[in-house]
């Protein structure tokens, strides 16, 4: 028992230092594919396909954007269970600016574990994860919601606002 609450006491230590930097930094623009491209390589992955299709867009985010998207990969990676094959990002703009989706093919979220996620202390592992994935976002007004369907996946959608992102084009 000394053992685990050790190890668990460590990991949490470990994992609030990579979160110490929050809001410490202005606010920067960062490629969002290369962004999401770093996030997924420092997984230790070899099953399961990640699909980056957000095009060329710059989103002005917290320097820390890169950990939003590891946490949300490492999530689907250990939560999504035997069904997972493929995680997914997309981005599109709606009316209110950019959306980011996150999603994949694993088991999902049930209804009564999604409306907690996002809070401090829920969760499997530390507890912190989604919360401050959702800390991270908000500096820069970024907002985040899991919209999947428990048994179908589990669906992010992070909403950027207008003069927050911009989308890059090659210049002929």
């Amino acid at each position: 028992m000394i053992q685990k609450a050790t190890t668990t006491i460590e990991r949490q230590i470990t994992f609030t230092q990579d979160y110490q930097d929050i809001g410490m930094n202005e606010p920067a623009w960062q490629d969002l594919s290369d962004t999401i491209t770093r996030a997924s390589t420092l997984l230790h992955n070899d099953r399961v396909a990640i699909d980056n299709h957000v095009g060329k867009v710059r989103v002005l985010a917290d320097p820390l954007l890169e950990k939003v998207f590891y946490n949300l990969i490492d999530n689907s990676l250990r939560y999504g269970g035997e069904p997972l094959t493929t995680i997914q990002v997309l981005a599109r703009e709606d009316e209110s600016g950019l959306a980011i989706i996150l999603e994949d093919d694993g088991i999902g979220i049930t209804r009564k574990d999604k409306a907690r996620i996002f809070e401090r202390g829920v969760g499997q592992n530390t507890g912190l994860g989604l919360f401050l994935v959702s800390e991270i976002l908000s500096i820069t007004g970024i907002t985040i919601v899991e919209t999947g369907e428990a048994g179908n996946g589990a669906r992010f959608e992070i909403h950027v606002p207008r003069g927050r992102y911009a989308f890059d084009y090659c210049k002929i």
